[in-house]
């Protein structure tokens, strides 16, 4: 099976490449991947705080003018493409970047996928850390009076059983960190693995299955600039 083309209606081929996958690789006795669902992440547009690498956890700040673009341009990405349901973190960056993406009217907040909480790192660059932990990984150690990678990977796992649950075509608008973690649990990894499924601002990936293996469809993929 060939790639689906990235060209046009991204969403759409993706629809259409799981349901011939499925009719081609169903297992008796097992649900197709097409009957499971397909899960489309998005990382929220750009942010002043995220160009500058500042961590931004549960600060609620608003996406810069190219953050706003890039969620059009999600929303170009992923026209034509049904979703049976649409989930969002509820800070505003998400929200808004789901709203302008078209999709603000069906959606559904869920706190579970609210960025990881960074505590006395807030705001903070990893530059600046490291000047007074030069060791420092948010992967491994986690932060002062914030989440620790296991507490980010419990609401991960909680957010894939409630779509697992459902079995349904999912968009789900939230934060790099978060999807990242989400990524990793998907497939079975730790949420330390996270750290090697690099999510830009304003980018896209799928979560699906091979048979009854979940895989990682398609990952960190932006559309074109105008």
């Amino acid at each position: 099976m060939t790639s689906p083309k990235m060209e046009g209606d991204w969403g759409e081929a993706f629809r259409e490449h799981a349901m011939e996958t499925s009719a081609g690789s169903g297992t008796a006795g097992v649900e197709s991947k097409e009957d499971r669902g397909l899960v489309f992440v998005v990382r929220h547009g750009e942010t002043p705080w995220s160009r500058s690498g500042r961590h931004t956890g549960r600060t609620d700040v608003p996406l810069d003018e190219e953050g706003r673009l890039q969620a059009v341009r999600v929303g170009k990405m992923l026209a034509g493409c049904h979703f049976d349901r649409v989930l969002s973190s509820p800070l505003a960056r998400a929200l808004e970047t789901c709203k302008l993406a078209g999709f603000g009217e069906t959606v559904q907040v869920d706190s579970d996928l609210m960025e990881w909480d960074y505590g006395e790192y807030e705001g903070r660059t990893t530059v600046s850390i490291r000047q007074q932990r030069p060791d420092w990984s948010l992967w491994r150690d986690g932060v002062p009076s914030g989440e620790t990678p296991a507490e980010v990977g419990t609401r991960a796992d909680r957010v894939i059983a409630s779509l697992i649950a459902t079995g349904a075509m999912t968009l789900v608008f939230a934060h790099g960190h978060l999807l990242r973690v989400l990524a990793a649990r998907w497939i079975g990894l730790s949420p330390q693995h996270g750290a090697r499924f690099a999510l830009d601002a304003g980018a896209l990936g799928v979560l699906g299955y091979e048979r009854e293996t979940p895989v990682i469809v398609r990952w960190n993929e932006a559309g074109k600039t105008p």
